[in-house]
């Protein structure tokens, strides 16, 4: 496990808290931000403006009041394809404004549902995935991004839908491809400006071009959006405003909304605290676990107040954003805030971009994703690390990414039970007849606690007892509990304890008391604990 550490690629970013690359990071992200919100109003079944404002108030709150300076949220197609059948049934049954009713109501109980998450500091346990569910959560969702950008090369919709050829589909490519090349040369040259952002607007004034000399017209955003309904005229909409969801109070309505609810909260908390901790190991800080999950839910409780279909975090805004060098909330509100400007005012200009800019977007997100170190050291890795890698990222492609990863927890989690068990263990060894060294060997956790305490001998040890943990982790509350209690009762005994190779975040958290002495911390060492205080 340890040789899949810190093997994300570490982005050279621009400083953090840098206002101006943090506003043109934001401006880039909203460009980016409308196919996609459109794209996932119709899987769920509803006209692009719901999905629009969904993406502008879930992006806004969140990025004031999220646990993750530099993560974007907005609606997205994990969400979507929750609310879709409910969506599809009631249309049936009450018509579409009807049906709007019910996704406002369901929305509004699964934001209820992720803040009591929040409060009961539920968040936490995200630092208990293991590192090879992260990387096959992070190489499966670059796949599904990567295949979703292949619909772009098609003409039409659904069954009907055809690829593009000849001179079209050459056309389309090259334009795909000038965007990515400008992405990745640019910011060899300068980092004045997003390369992302140059990027989109460079391919839209050559396409505009090519279009005005009749030599080939690239498909916008527009176009996409008249592909699946040909009654939309334009993206422009008024402020979202306030309006209880219209459905009847009543047990029948619980009913049709409570599991699509729950389901959404939960695979919105999943996929919104994974990308929180792919975005700490890229730029080496720490999320707040708790309190996202609280900005999520409120969130999605405006939504259902406003008129939004509700969302959650977004992996590949997210790295758009910090490629660009969004690292402060900065990034996210400008996003947010500019989306909603085009929404209202800038409408004809975002319809014009070309969907072969923003394809070459996702391509380099889809590159600068995978982690493309984790398949030279697949061979390299404990086997059963590698299946569950693997099994992760299958999953998230075949299925979804909330199911991948709660299958990659429970076979991680059979794996460590088979191969660790629930003991500790230690080397012990005395120095000068004044000195007992306890050398640990396994994993401290709620498990594994019990088995801690009995490795020592209080009564019988000298007044100077070391406890190693250069071999060892602490996990959880109940790892450092058991610390605690130790030292509690080597102080009882009147005995001195040294504790030593402990990460910064447990010698932080551990009680201090007389009979602790010494509390050394292994250098470069940065696993994160799970425990309230640091969520």
């Amino acid at each position: 496990m340890s040789k899949l550490k810190n093997r994300f690629v570490k982005l050279d970013l621009p400083r953090p808290h840098n206002l101006r690359v943090d506003v043109l990071s934001g401006l880039t992200v909203a460009l980016a931000l409308v196919p996609e919100a459109i794209a996932f109003s119709f899987t769920a079944g509803v006209k692009p403006v719901v999905g629009l404002y969904a993406a502008f108030m879930v992006g806004l709150i969140t990025s004031i009041l999220g646990g993750r300076p530099g993560m974007i949220s907005g609606a997205t197609g994990a969400v979507a394809v929750i609310f879709a059948p409910m969506v599809k049934a009631q249309i049936k049954d009450v018509g579409y404004e009807g049906a709007l009713g019910y996704l406002f109501a369901a929305v509004l109980l699964m934001g209820i549902i992720q803040m009591v998450f929040g409060v009961l500091k539920l968040g936490k346990f995200i630092r208990l995935v293991p590192h090879p569910v992260m990387l096959g959560f992070v190489n499966g969702l670059a796949i599904v991004i990567c295949m979703a950008q292949f619909s772009q090369f098609k003409i039409g919709s659904g069954e009907t839908a055809q690829w593009l050829t000849g001179a079209n589909l050459a056309i389309m490519i090259g334009l795909v491809a000038l965007t990515m090349i400008i992405s990745w040369g640019l910011p060899k040259l300068t980092k004045a400006v997003p390369a992302t952002l140059v990027a989109i607007v460079s391919v839209a004034l050559l396409a505009m071009a090519l279009s005005h000399f009749e030599v080939f017209h690239a498909r916008t955003v527009l176009d996409f959006v008249k592909q699946t309904d040909p009654k939309v005229t334009t993206l422009a909409a008024d402020l979202p405003s306030f309006a209880l969801p219209n459905v009847p109070v009543e047990w029948a309505t619980l009913k049709i909304i409570a599991i699509p609810a729950i389901l959404a909260a939960l695979v919105g908390l999943i996929e919104s605290l994974m990308t929180m901790s792919l975005v700490d190991e890229i730029t080496q800080t720490r999320g707040r676990g708790n309190r996202e999950c609280l900005a999520q839910g409120l969130a999605n409780v405006t939504n259902g107040f406003f008129g939004g279909m509700g969302g959650c975090a977004m992996i590949g805004q997210s790295m758009i954003n910090i490629r660009g060098g969004g690292r402060g909330r900065t990034s996210g509100i400008t996003a947010a805030l500019c989306l909603l400007g085009f929404i209202l005012y800038g409408a004809s200009l975002i319809e014009a971009i070309p969907v072969a800019a923003l394809v070459g977007v996702m391509f380099m997100v889809v590159i600068g994703t995978f982690e493309w170190s984790s398949l030279r050291i697949l061979r390299h890795i404990p086997r059963s690390d590698a299946f569950v890698l693997i099994l992760v990222s299958g999953v998230t492609v075949l299925i979804d990414l909330a199911v991948a990863v709660l299958v990659g927890i429970v076979v991680s989690a059979l794996v460590f039970a088979w191969r660790k068990g629930s003991k500790m263990d230690a080397t012990i060894s005395l120095e000068k007849d004044t000195t007992k060294v306890y050398k640990l060997d396994g994993y401290l956790f709620f498990g594994s606690a019990t088995s801690f305490k009995d490795l020592f001998d209080i009564a019988g040890d000298p007044e100077h007892v070391v406890i190693d943990f250069e071999s060892s982790r602490v996990y959880d509350h109940s790892g450092l509990e058991a610390i605690n209690s130790i030292s509690e009762r080597y102080k009882e005994a009147g005995k001195k304890l040294h504790l030593l190779n402990l990460s910064k975040e447990c010698a932080e958290l551990i009680d201090k008391n007389d009979a602790v002495v010494e509390v050394k911390i292994m250098d470069n060492l940065d696993w994160h604990l799970a425990d309230n205080k640091l969520a």
